[in-house]
């Protein structure tokens, strides 16, 4: 049987059936033996309750997007399951594992001319005291993949501790069953062993990666309302915050979450709050004024499918447009977007110094696809980004708190401060902070406030710039790790292209760009969007070469690393 380069499970059940615990333990049983792996789910339109899958990819290489195809499909039961029709690509060469009382298995494995096995699991989970079908699927998907019955426990019984040995019994029992039954299935497929050096590795969210960035960037105050997606930033924050002294509040709304954390760094307290599309949307005006008084903030979205409510459960990338171009009148603020579950830390972290350095809002555009799913990964490289805000000390004489410096950076005045009192509003002002309606006042702050952010040095994280070839694939955010995924394909055809992902949107870095593009002749955009906003962002802002190409589509459907591909190899 010859190793395979990564293995896909997907597992589907209706609400309470436990799919998504399956999937997690079967990700936690597989990092803890050192192979790379991504969980994610999918879920019906409901925020909570309903159907769901979980969609595993394991590998002996770092893996940060879906596959093309599924190789082991688990239905412990078929309730609607026709939903994910579009998601769960099954084969001929998918193997099926359907439970004959779970009702009939949905068009997308009957037309597929997939291998269908039938196992009992819930009948055979009512021969065990508190048995659940769910673990004997997740019995079955461990003996499929060779890992033992005690690695694939260990992670179950870590989870139901608090439950007591009663809980944990049963669902070893449940495992146990499931790897009898699988040892006389012919899955026909297995990953290569892990290295004895592997090391262990990181078993993490986007959205638990992000607040761990912030963290270590220097955010002590947090502010936020609940929405899907990006509610688990805060759970995480709430604890580790206290941790390190710092404070999480739930507000009352995404109004007061944006002004709290104003008053916060106003104070002097670096500040974040998480929110997605409609909370973003609440916050433009208080984000202008953290503009105009150039009081650092930064402001996660967790982006989902929209406009309005939308589809919360689903990723999309639409929101770049009120990022970037949100702001009444002439707002420059920063806009940086994190390219894979463990880059959201990095950006996270590097957002919050920028924010801190240049004393400005930052927006971080995250999404449901990096911020919900988990990825086995390798340990990030710490990195020294830590707020350094120029702060006012010994002031002498009358305290100018917006002064034209050289580099566009005054220093700020914390609350106490002798002699550093001023007024920090949304109206025009003096350098001294005076409201005024002078032109010259205007014109010299809007000045400041737009050098100060396209003369910084942002250094070689504006971007990942990756191989060579005079195509390039230019994209960005989580669909970052699709096009990698096929330009390594293409490569292995003989076909060579280049990656360019800009990690900062706004300011935009024409020079850079321009640099990463040269002896590029054709360009390939790949996004994640209806309307090609990515697309339109760069023609407004960058010199593009005549030969440009699009791949975009809205969600909920990620786009795959074969789509990505199809496009490379059709354009050669």
């Amino acid at each position: 049987m010859a190793a395979s380069p990564s293995i896909s499970i997907a597992i589907v059940g209706s609400g309470g059936a436990g799919a998504l615990t399956t999937g997690n333990s079967l990700l936690e049983a597989a990092c803890a033996i050192g192979w790379h792996g991504l969980f994610t789910r999918t879920l019906g339109p409901q925020i909570r309750g309903g159907e769901a899958a979980a969609l595993v990819r394991l590998a002996v290489h770092p893996v940060e997007c879906l596959p093309d195809r599924f190789d082991l499909l688990i239905g412990i039961d078929w309730l609607n399951a026709h939903r994910f029709g579009s998601e769960i690509q099954v084969t001929p060469g998918t193997l099926v594992i359907s439970d004959p009382q779970g009702g009939d298995p949905p068009p997308m494995v009957t037309r597929s001319g997939a291998r269908i096995v039938e196992i009992p699991m819930k009948q055979m989970a009512k021969a065990i005291r508190d048995g659940r079908p769910n673990m004997i699927a997740l019995g079955i998907a461990g003996r499929l993949l060779g890992l033992g019955v005690d690695q694939v426990v260990a992670p179950i019984a870590k989870r139901l501790a608090d439950k007591g040995p009663a809980a944990i019994e049963a669902s070893q029992a449940g495992i146990k069953v499931g790897f009898g039954v699988a040892a006389g299935i012919d899955f026909g497929m297995q990953l290569a062993a892990p290295s004895a050096s592997a090391t262990r590795r990181w078993l993490l969210s986007g959205n638990e990666a992000t607040a761990l960035g912030a963290i270590r960037g220097g955010v002590r105050f947090a502010a936020a309302y609940p929405i899907t997606p990006a509610t688990e930033v805060l759970e995480w924050l709430a604890p580790s915050l206290a941790k390190v002294g710092g404070v999480l509040l739930q507000a009352e709304d995404e109004l007061a979450a944006i002004n709290m954390i104003i008053g916060s760094s106003f104070g002097g307290t670096p500040a974040l709050t998480a929110t997605s599309g409609p909370g973003l949307s609440l916050m433009i005006e208080a984000l202008g004024l953290a503009t105009s008084a150039e009081i650092p903030i930064v402001v996660v979205d967790v982006m989902r499918g929209g406009p309005s409510t939308g589809i919360p459960t689903k990723s999309e990338q639409a929101d770049l447009n009120i990022a970037v171009y949100g702001l009444h009148g002439d707002a420059p603020h920063l806009v940086l977007a994190p390219q894979s579950i463990g880059d959201c830390m990095f950006t996270t972290q590097w957002a919050t110094y920028l924010a801190e350095t240049l004393q400005s809002p930052a927006i971080v555009l995250s999404d449901q696809f990096m911020g919900q799913a988990r990825a086995a990964i390798d340990r990030p490289a710490d990195v020294a980004f830590i707020g350094a805000r120029s702060v006012a000390t010994d002031i002498v004489g009358a305290y100018e708190r917006y002064a034209l410096a050289a580099n566009g950076i005054s220093p700020m005045a914390i609350p106490g401060t002798r002699g550093g009192q001023y007024t920090a509003d949304g109206l025009t002002h003096s350098e001294r902070g005076i409201p005024t309606s002078g032109a010259a006042d205007h014109r010299a702050q809007l000045d400041k406030r737009r050098d100060k952010l396209e003369h910084f040095n942002f250094g070689d994280h504006w971007a990942m710039v990756e191989g060579a070839g005079d195509l390039a694939v230019l994209t960005w955010g989580s669909v970052t790790s699709s096009a990698r995924e096929a330009i390594g394909r293409a490569a292995a055809d003989g076909i060579n292209a280049r990656l360019i992902a800009p990690r900062l949107l706004l300011p935009t870095q024409p020079e850079r760009l321009q640099a990463a593009l040269d002896g590029v002749k054709r360009i390939l955009v790949v996004e994640q969007t209806h309307g090609g906003q990515f697309h339109r962002y760069l023609r407004a802002h960058y010199d593009l070469p005549a030969q440009v190409r699009v791949l975009n589509r809205p969600g909920p459907v990620p786009i795959t690393a074969g789509e990505v591909y199809r496009a490379i190899t059709e354009w050669r």
